[in-house]
C-alpha cells in the first residue's frame, strides 16, 4: 500500500500536536512552527489524547473534511482535543506527562451510494474505513481506529456511527441518511514524549 504521508511526516504531526498543547499550557497563545511542504496543502485531521498507561480516551477532535491548509488544521484540532472537547474537562497542566498524543491524517470523505441498504455492509470495511453519518442537521464521525478497539462488525460500526451523530441506531436503513467513507494514515505515542510509530490497524 502507498503512503501519502511517511514515518517522518506522522512523527512531526505527532511531536507537533504534542508541542503546541504544552505551549498553550504555559503561555495561553500557540508556538509559532515552521511546517514541511505537505502540511501546507488542504486536508483533514483529527488529533486523539489518552490517558497513559491505561488508554482511556481524553480528548478527540479534528476536522473530517480538508477545508483547511493542514498546518493550521493539526494545530487547532490539538488545541480543541486538549481544551474543548465538550465530553472532558480541559486538559491540565499535571496531566501532560501521563497523556499519549494520537493524530489521524485523513482522505477526503467520499459518500457511499448504494441501490439497497444493506450493501452498505459491503461497501465498509472494518480496519480500513472511518465513517461519516448525516441526515438533516445531524452529523456523526467514528475514526477507522474505534471499531477495531471496541471489536465491531460492520453493522455495529454503522450503528454506533448512527448513534454518535445523534439518530436512531438503525438509521443506517433509512434511505435519507448519507454515509461517508475515508481512510486514515494514524500516527501515535508509545508512551508520553516517546517514539512515535505508525498506527497498524
Amino acid at each position: 500500500m502507498g503512503y501519502m504521508y511517511d514515518d517522518r511526516d506522522g512523527e512531526f504531526a505527532v511531536k507537533t500536536a504534542r508541542k503546541v498543547v504544552e505551549f498553550f499550557l504555559e503561555h495561553k497563545s500557540t508556538p509559532y512552527l515552521e511546517f514541511p511542504e505537505k502540511f501546507k496543502k488542504k486536508g483533514g485531521v483529527f488529533t486523539t489524547i489518552s490517558t497513559y498507561p491505561d488508554h482511556n480516551l481524553r480528548g478527540c477532535i479534528g476536522y473530517p473534511e480538508p477545508i483547511l491548509e493542514l498546518e493550521k488544521a493539526l494545530v487547532q484540532s490539538a488545541i480543541a482535543a486538549a481544551f474543548e472537547d465538550p465530553r472532558f474537562p480541559p486538559l491540565q497542566k499535571d496531566e501532560i506527562d501521563h497523556v499519549v498524543f494520537e493524530v489521524s491524517l485523513l482522505t477526503p470523505p467520499e459518500e457511499i451510494k448504494v441501490k439497497r441498504r444493506k450493501d452498505l455492509l459491503k461497501e465498509v470495511e472494518v480496519g480500513k474505513h472511518g465513517l461519516i453519518a448525516e441526515h438533516g442537521f445531524y452529523r456523526g464521525l467514528l475514526l477507522p481506529q474505534v471499531p477495531i478497539e471496541w471489536k465491531w462488525n460492520v453493522q455495529e460500526f454503522l450503528e454506533e456511527t448512527c448513534v454518535k451523530a445523534g439518530l436512531p441506531m438503525d438509521c443506517w436503513l433509512d434511505e435519507y441518511t448519507k454515509f461517508y467513507r475515508f481512510t486514515a494514515e494514524i500516527f501515535e505515542e508509545e508512551e508520553p514524549r516517546g517514539k512515535v510509530r505508525r498506527k497498524r490497524l
